[in-house]
């Protein structure tokens, strides 16, 4: 399950998702491998963004999904809760878990234009040109990484999962206003991180 080529809006239809949960309840694991099929990349892909590492993130999105499959019972839909912020709480819960067992060791760093499938850069790119956007990329991958969990998680999901600030704090069981708040910090302090960037855009 590694990183693929995302399509990372999780705009899925609510009533959709609601009925292959009732069915997934009731029994049917087909109902499983739709959802999955759902959102497979979008939690590879946070996942990834909030580890910074292309095994661990295998590992924690297959985690993800046994949990899902283990505790589905425990999902209760009351009208207003979606799928997707219970999946994506589970999803930033066991990303934390694995951050705190994580010891140090070298990081495989990918750039966010590899991770996303973007097309390699044609031949014709200077290989000056190349070598540097690939450490603009590993730039903005280690600015994000170094964020606060908070941050991070605020960031990964408004900037690139598309996720409205109400949307994020119900994933984090916040205000609104904590997620405007943490956002601000998270990109003020990118600015900052990469500011020596600036002259090469």
């Amino acid at each position: 399950m590694t990183p693929v080529k995302p399509t990372n809006s999780i705009e899925h239809s609510i009533d959709a998702d609601l009925q292959l949960v009732a069915r997934l309840q009731a029994g049917d694991d087909g109902a499983f491998d739709e959802l999955m099929g759902r959102y497979k990349t979008p939690v590879v892909n946070f996942v990834f963004r909030m580890l910074n590492d292309a095994g661990d993130a295998d590992d924690v999105a297959q985690e993800v999904f046994v949990r899902v499959y283990r505790h589905i019972r425990r999902f209760h839909a009351d009208g207003r809760r979606r799928f997707s912020t219970w999946l994506f709480q589970i999803a930033r819960n066991q990303a934390i878990d694995q951050l705190r067992k994580r010891k140090r060791r070298p990081v495989e760093l990918r750039t966010f234009a590899e991770e996303d499938g973007q097309e390699p850069a044609s031949s014709g790119r200077s290989a000056d040109r190349e070598a540097h956007l690939k450490e603009v990329g590993e730039a903005v991958a280690q600015a994000v990484s170094a964020l606060p969990e908070r941050q991070k998680t605020a960031l990964i999901l408004a900037e690139y999962h598309d996720l409205s600030h109400a949307e994020i704090a119900a994933i984090m069981k916040c205000s609104v206003k904590s997620v405007e708040s943490r956002l601000g910090r998270a990109r003020q302090t990118l600015r900052h991180a990469l500011a020596h960037l600036a002259e090469f855009a």
